[in-house]
């Protein structure tokens, strides 16, 4: 068993990349809409419209990265970067 390090997940990602594009489109959907609902749950103020706008600019990055068939790596980066933040924006809002 290897042991779980990012390089190792990156190398997984890359061999079966075909087969985690569905699985990783719904999992960032549901961490983003689950960030964007935690948002909007806080009210309207700007400092929230900004907080939004990078949830759905993260989400959206994501699935225009996979749909312009970028490299793997940078997709893998991008989704990376898109659950880090979300999960942030998540514990940000929901503490």
């Amino acid at each position: 068993m290897k042991p779980l390090s990012i390089k190792n997940v990156q190398k997984e990602f890359e061999n079966n990349y075909y087969m985690y594009i569905p699985l990783t489109i719904i999992l960032n959907s549901c961490i983003g809409s689950i960030a964007a609902m935690a948002i909007l749950a806080q009210g309207t103020a700007f400092i929230y419209g900004i907080e939004l706008t990078a949830c759905v600019s993260l989400c959206m990055g994501y699935n225009a990265a996979l749909l312009a068939g970028s490299n793997k790596k940078i997709a893998f980066w991008v989704l990376v970067l898109s659950l880090v933040v979300n999960a942030i924006l998540i514990l940000i809002n929901l503490i």
